[in-house]
């Protein structure tokens, strides 16, 4: 059965003004005033009132676990059955999976920051930094109608190369009241030491802010909806987060040597994560362009997630024609797309060119989905131009450098007339003091 397929947007750069560039690229991480003002109403809920409101804002909006007679829904998986859900999975997910967690510690563990750093600015002056794992992080990984493994193995494992203490993880059950197997089976398999089933914006308040039976968390990391980023915004400053993360989004960046059908694929691949994915096609090839938009309604009507991908190509599919290559890395820098997959001839050059995006796939044989399940990068990733700021989540995102110094008499007496002017010039007589007080001591200081 054919699939009615409406065109892909098509500008031409050089036909665009400034102002319709910028329009272009102009897009935001952050929900919707509307959503913010709910996901505000909803954390708030919970902060004031703990388990129940949580249970409450479950069975309003989805996420909790179906509740027994008489008895309120359970919020947190035990430990016994995250084990029985490891043991139960299917041989071929498992070694799947554990594959994955192979690759993925593989290229995390050299991201694992030395314990100190330090550095000798002048005799007797040592500056230095040392590394602190977080004591507790909260990893949301999005579930209820689909459920991630592979974002849950994301925190999961650059959490425990950090050196986190406790790893909570909260993701919603679905509409029956359960859990992903899968889902469950891979947070066994990482040693997740909590696991609530709890959705939205009331699992990142409940993470937050804690109520009776949920510790509260130092940071928040992962993925999820609109009200999920709406949430962790609300709670900066309460805890702190990683990033906001919008819509999924994937820019192919190609030439007349790339294949059509390959490109197609990938931008078909991103946009089925939702309605509002964006797939964006800059191309110094109308050739190319003409042929990837034929081979995109070739492809379509074999995909299942019809409804995701007609909404998403429609609202948010585009095809950018270059004049040649530098134009169109410009534009790639001023969009800094979340996924980039650039298929040129000469693809290290334009790389080099490349300095906002947020995970980036070389050549013919790099598609995207890769990435997101088995070479072992990171798959959360900065979106709506975030990726002008962040990189994608890391061992670094799960720790901090407490910084240190160490000052000798010597060393003091050497930066006593800095300290005094820059003092004196600011105001604050009272910092000269703590300087100057230890020498008019003389040998009785310390």
């Amino acid at each position: 059965m054919s699939v009615a397929f409406a065109r892909l947007r098509r500008v031409r750069l050089a036909d665009c003004s400034v102002t319709e560039r910028a329009a272009l690229v102009e897009r935001s991480a952050s929900a919707s005033s509307d959503v913010r003002e709910g996901a505000r109403a909803i954390v708030d809920e919970v902060r004031r009132g703990g388990d129940a409101a949580l249970r409450a804002a479950n069975a309003r909006f989805g996420g909790g676990l179906a509740p027994s007679a008489g008895v309120p829904a359970p919020l947190r998986v035990s430990a016994t059955e995250l084990a029985a859900a490891r043991d139960a999975l299917p041989d071929v997910l498992r070694d799947a999976l554990l594959a994955m967690a192979r690759n993925i510690e593989a290229f995390h563990a050299v991201q694992v920051p030395p314990r100190e750093q330090w550095v000798q600015v002048a005799p007797g002056i040592r500056v230095g930094r040392a590394w602190r794992a977080l004591d507790r992080v909260g990893a949301y990984v999005p579930g209820g109608e689909a459920s991630y493994p592979s974002s849950l193995l994301m925190s999961a494992i650059p959490a425990r190369l950090a050196g986190v203490r406790e790893l909570v993880v909260a993701s919603p059950a679905g509409r029956d009241g359960r859990v992903s197997t899968a889902l469950l089976g891979a947070a066994g398999l990482m040693g997740v030491d909590e696991f609530y089933a709890m959705g939205g914006a009331q699992a990142i308040g409940a993470l937050a802010h804690g109520t009776e039976s949920i510790g509260p968390v130092d940071r928040i990391v992962g993925p999820g909806n609109a009200w999920v980023t709406a949430a962790k915004l609300e709670v900066l400053g309460t805890t702190s987060i990683d990033f906001p993360a919008g819509p999924s989004e994937v820019m192919v960046l190609a030439d007349g040597t790339a294949e059509p059908a390959h490109v197609a694929a990938d931008l078909l691949s991103q946009a089925e994560h939702g309605p509002d994915s964006a797939a964006v096609l800059v191309t110094t090839s109308p050739v190319l362009a003409d042929a990837v938009e034929a081979e995109v309604a070739r492809q379509l009507p074999a995909l299942p997630r019809q409804a995701f991908l007609q909404a998403s190509l429609a609202s948010a599919g585009l095809v950018v024609e270059a004049a040649d290559l530098d134009e169109a890395l410009d534009f790639v820098n001023a969009y800094a797309p979340e996924h980039l997959s650039i298929v040129v001839a000469r693809d290290d050059r334009a790389f080099a060119a490349v300095r906002h995006a947020g995970s980036v796939f070389l050549g013919a044989w790099a598609p995207e989905s890769a990435g997101d399940y088995a070479t072992g990068s990171n798959h959360v990733l900065p979106t709506g131009r975030l990726a002008r700021a962040y990189g994608a989540l890391g061992v670094e995102s799960f720790g901090k450098w407490v910084q240190v110094q160490r000052v000798t008499r010597e060393g003091l007496a050497a930066i006593r007339h800095t300290v005094a002017v820059v003092a004196e010039a600011e105001g604050l007589t009272a910092h000269r003091r703590a300087v100057d007080i230890r020498f008019e001591m003389g040998d009785a200081a310390p």
